[in-house]
């Protein structure tokens, strides 16, 4: 549980932005009140976030807690971005002996994962803006957990292609960007599944830098693509 987002106030909120906070949503929450939104679990949680995020002390070990958590978050992310490169001078050295001509590649692996790539990448911008709209209205976050589900197939997908032959020397460059594209991708996606849940606005902001990133390394591949070609 991520006491600011109980709150509903950024992590650089001052002390007098958190005592308003919490003034506020006790009285739109507590069960003694005459509003409809009256829940006591909420008011549990409006309390613990206070008790927390109003003690300049609390605060501060809190604060900790959440940088070391974003640290190993990065540090998950890493690694799990090492793993792909060594499943990928794997898997190469694996199939060096075969006889893939580099046409059939480019045809059944590369353009492919270029089309998954785009129908991932492509909707977003729209799809996010559709959902601003009210983040909070159930249809609206339903078509957009609709599009998450279609990008994840598509991952899925684009990994058993890029798994489905192995790259010739020539595009090993290529086929490394591939990788990292799709790692990128994912990495987007976990973001995305995590602020359908959340409403982290933190999520929302990585995985648009991920989904740049991801666009990025596919654009150069499909510079390398063009330049090996002639």
């Amino acid at each position: 549980m991520d006491y600011y987002q109980v709150l509903q106030i950024k992590s650089s909120a001052s002390a007098q932005e958190i005592k308003e906070a919490y003034r506020r949503l006790v009285k739109k929450y507590h069960p003694d009140s005459q509003e409809a939104t009256a829940n006591h679990e909420e008011i549990i949680k409006i309390n613990a976030a206070y008790e927390v995020l109003g003690d300049q002390k609390n605060r501060q070990n809190y604060d900790r807690t959440l940088i070391n958590q974003q640290y190993n978050s990065i540090n998950y992310r890493q690694a799990k971005s090492q793993s792909a490169s060594q499943y990928y001078h794997a898997e190469r050295r694996s199939h060096q002996a075969e006889d893939l001509s580099q046409f059939a590649w480019l045809q059944n692996v590369y353009t492919p994962l270029n089309f998954l790539f785009e129908k991932i990448i492509d909707p977003f911008e729209e799809e996010l803006e559709e959902l601003s709209a009210d983040p909070f209205d159930d249809d609206l976050m339903s078509i957009f957990c609709d599009y998450l589900t279609n990008c994840r197939q598509y991952y899925e997908q684009g990994k058993s292609i890029l798994k489905s032959q192995p790259n010739p020397p020539r595009y090993a460059g290529v086929a490394a960007n591939c990788y990292y594209g799709l790692n990128h991708i994912s990495d987007a996606i976990e973001e995305l599944e995590r602020f359908t849940m959340s409403y982290d606005y933190d999520c929302l902001h990585n995985a648009q830098e991920l989904f740049r990133l991801a666009t990025e390394v596919n654009e150069e591949a499909r510079y390398m693509v063009n330049q090996t070609s002639y």
